[in-house]
C-alpha cells in the first residue's frame, strides 16, 4: 500500500487540516493518509500543546467520516522530540510492506535542508509538498530536485486561510 504520511500537532485539528487530507487523498496515488499526532514537535513550544490524546481524539473525529484518512498515534511511543527521520525509519519497519509519502507545506520545503537527516528523508521517501496560502515558498528551497527520491508539488491543492495558532489566539490559549 501507498500510505501518506501527514504529521503534525493538530493543536487543534481545524477544517484547513481536514480539507487537505482529504484532497489529498482524492487526487494522489495514495491509498490511505495518515495524519500522525506529534507528542512534542522539536520546533514548538511543549507548553501551548493540549494533551496528546485530546488532540488524536479530535483528529479522530474531524476525519471519521472520510474514507482512506487515518489518525496515528504512532509517534506516542518513540522518543521526544518527534524527528522525521525518526519516525520514517520507524514506520518502514513496523510495515516493510507499505510505500511511505511524506507531505509537507511549502514552508517546510523552504527550511528542507535544515530538517534533522534530511539527506535520508529525502533519498528514501517521495515528498509530496502542497502550496501555503500566498506563498511561493518552493523556490526559495536550497535542494534540487534530483536531491529527492521524488519531489512532487501538489499544484491545485487548496489553501485555507487557518491556523490553529490563530485559533488558539482566539480563545486566549496563546
Amino acid at each position: 500500500m501507498k500510505i501518506g504520511i501527514y504529521g503534525g500537532s493538530f493543536n487543534p485539528v481545524h477544517f484547513g487540516h481536514v480539507g487537505l487530507a482529504k484532497w489529498v487523498i482524492e487526487n494522489t496515488d495514495l491509498d490511505e493518509l495518515w495524519l500522525l499526532v506529534s507528542p512534542n514537535n522539536p520546533l514548538k513550544s511543549a507548553k501551548i500543546l493540549a494533551p496528546e490524546q485530546q488532540r488524536l481524539e479530535g483528529v479522530r473525529q474531524a476525519i471519521k467520516d472520510i474514507p482512506g484518512l487515518i489518525a496515528s498515534d504512532f509517534e506516542f511511543s518513540l522518543p521526544r522530540p518527534s524527528y522525521t527521520a525518526n519516525t520514517l525509519r520507524e514506520l518502514q519497519r513496523a510495515y516493510p510492506e507499505h510505500e511511505f509519502t511524506l507531505i509537507i507545506g511549502e514552508d517546510n520545503i523552504a527550511i528542507f535542508d535544515q530538517w534533522r537527516e534530511y539527506e535520508y528523508i529525502a533519498s528514501n521517501f517521495r515528498v509530496f509538498v502542497y502550496p501555503r496560502k500566498g506563498s511561493s515558498m518552493i523556490e526559495d528551497c536550497r535542494l534540487k530536485i534530483e536531491d529527492f527520491r521524488s519531489l512532487v508539488y501538489l499544484k491545485g491543492a487548496p489553501t485555507f486561510d487557518i491556523s490553529s495558532s490563530a485559533i488558539r489566539r482566539s480563545q486566549g490559549l496563546e
